[in-house]
């Protein structure tokens, strides 16, 4: 083998999993496993811990892998992240720790990702668990929010001996992960149950179907419930809209409400009680991983899907991989092209979108070209269905219900880098901070905030 390119990932054949709704990656084996470890050089100055959200001690980990030593690898990785099978799927390795990683300077970098990934399902498939429950310190915390931030907070809570309760306003506890990232990325059952079950048995009680702001109030936490401290992991759920004329058009949905009843409620499954219409003709609006999830879940529930994006592929913020499992699998691509309004039948039935093509002007704030429009280059593009994938915004009922809480323009709640918000008690971090992130961005938020609370409570 030639060291200086990753050992491949056998994937399923894209002909065939457009027809089903299994993972699309096989991950290593063993022997591919060790294989590619042996590519890591060991730095003294590894720039990939640094380049990680929750500094997980990388070459250490890749190490024990290289000696067969996968309960050690499983051990190392466990001391920094409560979610390695997920996030060993869904995150953006290649702009962070593989993105810094120096073997990755003249060849591949080491594929940090699949990595992380064998040893979590080692460790799934051969029942070894590093969940040990600490002696009882007498603090209670509340969790707000069972997603990546929540567990990540939950998890380095409950190891220095908390007390932790996470309350999920849905039916099943995760967050995004079960209801905004499909099964063909990340099993549910498999993967997010398991580990979520791992964070269970470090003693973290999880009550689903609790709206915090409505069933009870955080003011009830401290004085009714007796909670020491809350912490507010609620994410970004509330979806953003083009706000432009025939949007109220049936067969406009948003990205969220369509992945989430594909996702959490199975409506992909014929035996559904969740029924979703997906119409022949899909075009999703926006060029993020939810508008590739949005458009491969349209695919393999039997449509014709098409991307519009005002961009170039260069700008999307999609990860690479995702765009490349796209165009594989069939999905087609409007770039450069902007909808203004929604057309539909006199019934109010979606027919299309009428876009205007658009250039790259100037860097806007973001460090991406601006888009322009193009006078007078208006197009038609026939569709059933609109999915609309523009990203979400905080919720407010929590902090329209919890006075001396600053939010900021977009509804988020305002805290600082260590989660501290302004009324005393109460920390925030993840999506409902920073909008939304990536899965480790709000691990990385969590923990910060677990140790901002534990200096709090003086454990």
């Amino acid at each position: 083998m030639d060291k200086k390119y990753k050992v491949p990932v056998r994937e399923q054949d894209p002909k065939a999993r457009v027809g089903n709704f299994k993972e699309v990656s096989y991950g290593y084996n063993a022997e591919e496993a060790v294989l590619e470890a042996s590519r890591c050089i060991q730095c003294r100055n590894p720039k990939c811990v640094g380049g990680c959200p929750v500094s997980i001690r990388i070459p250490q980990f890749i190490k024990a892998i290289l000696e067969g030593n996968m309960r050690g690898a499983a051990s190392i990785i466990a001391q920094d992240s409560s979610l390695p099978a997920v996030c060993g799927r869904v995150c953006p390795q290649e702009s962070q720790c593989e993105g810094v990683c120096i073997m990755g300077i003249k060849n591949e970098p080491i594929a940090i990702g699949k990595l992380e990934r064998f040893v979590a399902d080692w460790a799934r498939k051969n029942n070894f668990s590093t969940a040990i429950p600490a002696v009882p310190k007498g603090k209670k915390v509340a969790i707000v929010g069972s997603g990546p931030a929540g567990l990540a907070c939950a998890t380095d809570l409950a190891k220095a001996g908390c007390e932790v309760t996470i309350f999920e306003a849905l039916h099943k506890p995760g967050g995004v992960l079960v209801y905004g990232i499909p099964e063909f990325r990340l099993p549910k059952e498999e993967v997010v149950d398991y580990e979520i079950g791992q964070v269970r048995k470090l003693g973290v009680k999880i009550e689903c179907n609790v709206v915090v702001g409505r069933t009870v109030t955080i003011d009830q936490l401290f004085e009714r419930e007796g909670f020491n401290a809350v912490f507010v992991g609620s994410g970004a759920g509330l979806p953003k809209f083009l706000g432009i004329p025939g949007e109220n058009f049936n067969g406009v949905v948003s990205a969220n409400e369509f992945l989430t009843r594909n996702n959490l409620m199975e409506a992909y499954s014929p035996d559904s009680d969740t029924p979703i219409y997906v119409g022949k003709r899909v075009a999703v609006v926006g060029g993020g991983n939810v508008a590739m999830d949005a458009a491969r879940t349209a695919l393999r529930l039997g449509a014709q899907v098409e991307v519009v994006y005002r961009r170039t592929q260069k700008e999307m913020p999609a990860r690479v991989e995702e765009v490349h499992h796209a165009i594989e699998e069939g999905v087609t691509f409007q770039m450069l092209t902007n909808p203004v309004a929604v057309l539909g039948t006199e019934k109010g039935w979606v027919t299309g979108l009428r876009c205007i093509r658009m250039e790259l002007g100037e860097p806007d704030e973001s460090g991406r070209r601006r888009p322009v429009e193009v006078p007078g280059s208006e197009v038609d593009i026939a569709c059933d269905v609109a999915i609309i994938a523009l990203g979400t915004s905080s919720n407010p009922l929590i902090a329209r219900t919890t006075p001396g809480l600053e939010i900021n323009r977009h509804n988020g709640i305002v805290a600082d880098e260590r989660g501290i918000t302004s009324r005393p008690g109460v920390f925030a971090g993840g999506d409902v901070v920073s909008g939304a992130a990536t899965v480790i961005l709000a691990m990385g938020a969590g923990r910060l905030a677990a140790k901002s609370i534990l200096e709090y409570l003086g454990v």
